[in-house]
């Protein structure tokens, strides 16, 4: 007669896996299928964010070809900002009832379309409100790329899966964004959009493929998420980023005439500059979620102590070729930043996620729009290209200020609940 199973008769059938072998093996087939949908979100991260710069390297070329000047170019790169700041909190909005691959299937969907377009556009006006409307799911698509990617791993690795995702964006400032410029001024600035476009394509098929299939919250709703609107240390995190991560770009912004007029370096340096910024954004990026799974708030108060001091030293590093180069590369480092806040936004922003962790990358992109405008402030008033410096050193404190008060305020409620 066989022994009952787990009797002390029986013996262990060591032709067949055991329970633990099949756990094991499960295990390792989650780990897989969770980095390879980690792959599929840094994929559309690195397409959105080299289709965000890469008309900054290409604007002579689409000046000429679209018969308008350099600064009217320009207003492209606006427009695609001020797309990003109006589309994430609309489409958050209009999707909260949507399961989140298909919401990212969707938001893909249409920032490939909108590059192909911006590659077919006629003419200077088309091309004005196509780069307008494929801002809009920027910002949306890093808020739930970001949530799925949290959702995906323990919730004290959180901060290390969303760096990996937002991986994707600095990675494209060091690899997509020379490449696709490269081959914009090979074969027209045009065939930069379309590879943009291609990329955009690829996520949607690695996003159907890959990103595990959750059904909406059944009591999910558009008013629902816009009660983040009504949380106090939603609004305190969105203007950390608002404000504190603008000094970066004051400073970036100016880099290469800085470089040219202060630093004196040739031309041909300039691409060295730039990759040293990527490396920097790429570093800081992996530190800052790293540090972030560790110690949250401690990371962004660090984050923003550090941003003050390596802004403030370009002021003096910038007319020594090297010092400001390896200056630069340190500035790009105030990345880390991204990481922790979209963690904390997580934690503040109650049931209303999608529009809360949307509304960090319209922050972004305000800091993008503030930052570059106080430096052309200072530049214009005759204070020298030094003068983004101070700029940035004072938003990196202005942010750092901001996140003393959110502190004070949590501090304060805390206190009153528990009187």
């Amino acid at each position: 007669m066989t022994a009952p199973h787990g009797s002390f008769d029986s013996v262990p059938d060591f032709s067949s896996p055991t329970p633990n072998h099949n756990a094991n093996a499960s295990a390792t087939r989650d780990r897989a299928a969770d980095r390879r949908a980690l792959l599929a979100l840094g994929v559309g991260s690195f397409g959105i964010g080299t289709g965000e710069f890469v008309i900054m390297g290409l604007l002579p070329d689409a000046a000429r070809d679209l018969a308008i000047t350099i600064p009217e170019a320009g207003h492209l790169i606006s427009a695609y900002a001020l797309g990003v700041v109006i589309g994430a909190p609309l489409l958050a909005v209009l999707g909260a009832r949507w399961p989140r691959r298909n919401l990212l299937i969707a938001l893909m969907s249409f920032f490939a379309i909108g590059n192909f377009a911006s590659a077919l556009a006629p003419g200077y006006v088309p091309m004005l409100v196509v780069r307008l409307l494929t801002g809009f799911p920027h910002g949306t698509y890093f808020g739930v790329a970001a949530l799925v990617a949290a959702g995906l791993v323990p919730r004290e690795r959180r901060a290390q899966a969303v760096g990996l995702v937002m991986l994707g964006l600095t990675t494209a400032t060091l690899v997509g964004v020379p490449i696709a410029a490269g081959i914009g001024t090979w074969l027209g600035w045009r065939a930069a959009f379309m590879i943009v476009g291609a990329i955009g394509a690829l996520t949607v098929l690695l996003v159907w493929r890959w990103v595990p299939f959750v059904p909406a919250d059944r009591h999910a709703s558009p008013l629902r998420e816009l009660s983040a609107l009504a949380r106090k240390q939603v609004w305190f995190t969105l203007g950390i980023g608002a404000i504190g991560f603008g000094g970066m770009f004051a400073v970036f912004s100016y880099v290469k005439p800085t470089m040219l007029e202060v630093a004196h370096m040739p031309a041909s340096g300039i691409p060295v500059v730039l990759a040293l910024f990527g490396v920097g954004m790429v570093a800081g990026n992996l530190a800052g979620a790293r540090l972030a799974d560790k110690a949250l708030m401690p990371t962004i108060g660090g984050v923003l102590i550090w941003s003050a001091l390596v802004l403030g030293a370009f002021v003096y590093t910038a007319p020594h070729p090297w010092l400001a180069s390896l200056n630069v590369m340190l500035v790009g480092t105030a990345v880390a930043l991204g990481p922790p806040l979209q963690i904390r936004l997580m934690d503040v922003a109650g049931d209303a996620q999608t529009l809360a962790a949307a509304l960090n990358h319209s922050a972004f992109n305000m800091a993008n729009a503030l930052g570059a405008w106080l430096g052309g402030v200072t530049i214009a008033a005759g204070l020298g290209w030094t003068s983004t410096g101070w700029v940035g050193m004072l938003l990196a404190m202005a942010g750092l200020a901001v996140f003393a008060w959110s502190l004070m305020s949590a501090a304060r409620r805390e206190i009153a609940v528990t009187a």
